[in-house]
């Protein structure tokens, strides 16, 4: 009898005006085998819709600190502020976030986060 291999697909695409780029994790489960791939440090959320940045934040922000890091930076975009609301409104309530400031040297709109 074959072992099930089980396959679930977390990702998104993030783009910017210029270009793409493509985020994909994978974990393939065989048993208690698993496959792991690692998240970066910036997270790009232009490709989310509203309702969805608080979970992915929060989400993020659990991984981060799984992984050790005392700072990421999240980028909402420029407007009208809204993303940056959502996003700022997810970091400070999130129990790892010690505090998040606006990133003023990014021109795509970012809020950095301190982790504890």
């Amino acid at each position: 009898m074959e072992s099930a291999v089980r396959r679930t697909y977390i990702g998104a695409e993030l783009s910017f005006s210029w270009f793409r780029v493509f985020v994909v994790a994978f974990a393939l489960m065989a048993e208690d085998h698993a496959i792991r791939i690692p998240i970066e440090r910036e997270l790009d959320l232009h490709a989310f819709a509203p309702r969805d940045i608080p979970g992915v934040v929060a989400d993020y922000i659990e991984a981060a600190a799984a992984a050790g890091w005392r700072e990421v930076r999240l980028v909402h975009g420029r407007g009208h502020g809204v993303q940056r609301g959502i996003v700022q409104a997810a970091l400070d309530r999130h129990p790892r976030v010690v505090e998040f400031w606006d990133d003023t040297a990014s021109h795509l709109g970012a809020t950095i986060a301190r982790l504890s």
